[in-house]
């Protein structure tokens, strides 16, 4: 599923990029080369990026300044990395984060 703008009405024509590709939870995600990592995954249709640990809940993009923390994933193991400000790569591994991200994977 492709949720792009392609053509934004005051921006203009969306500029073209290197498509790569990215995982999302094991899952290969169009992403294109040097958008955020959030961009990416919300193009694909994706909105919940981690879950807070008390209550489980899903959180996704909020300031996409850097500001907050409501979009932090684990990236390429490295937990607590702010997807809103982050570029892709190729064959970037991206998980959704459960709690703090203390240990990649669990639900700490």
């Amino acid at each position: 599923m492709n949720r792009r703008i392609a053509r934004h009405p005051i921006l203009g024509d969306l500029e073209a990029r290197q498509n790569v590709t990215i995982y999302f939870d094991g899952k290969p995600i169009t992403a294109r080369e040097e958008e955020p990592i959030a961009a990416a995954l919300m193009g694909a249709g994706i909105r919940v990026f981690r879950r807070t640990k008390k209550r489980g809940e899903g959180r996704g993009v909020f300031c996409a300044i850097g500001r907050c923390t409501d979009c932090m994933m684990v990236v390429d193991g490295v937990p607590n990395v702010r997807t809103c400000i982050t570029p892709v790569r190729e064959g970037m591994r991206v998980a959704t984060q459960f709690g703090y991200g203390a240990k990649p994977g669990t639900r700490e």
